[in-house]
């Protein structure tokens, strides 16, 4: 992560939610004050980013690639 956070023992578990346009939630949840681990990062098989919930869940959304 961007702070320098590693994974413990049992590493990063995370609920994953794929989305159709990832920058339009990413703003849409930022208006709405949801607070990003990271910013968007993308890669061959698609674009991510992590958040983290009220309950302390990472959450991941997930846009894939398009073929």
């Amino acid at each position: 992560m961007p702070d320098g956070e590693q994974p413990r023992s049992r590493g990063w578990n995370r609920i994953h939610l794929i989305v159709d346009d990832l920058p339009a939630e990413v703003a849409r949840l930022q208006a709405a004050g949801v607070q990003f681990r990271n910013e968007i990062v993308t890669g061959p098989g698609g674009s991510q980013i992590l958040l983290i919930d009220s309950s302390g869940n990472f959450v991941e959304l997930f846009q894939p690639a398009r073929r």
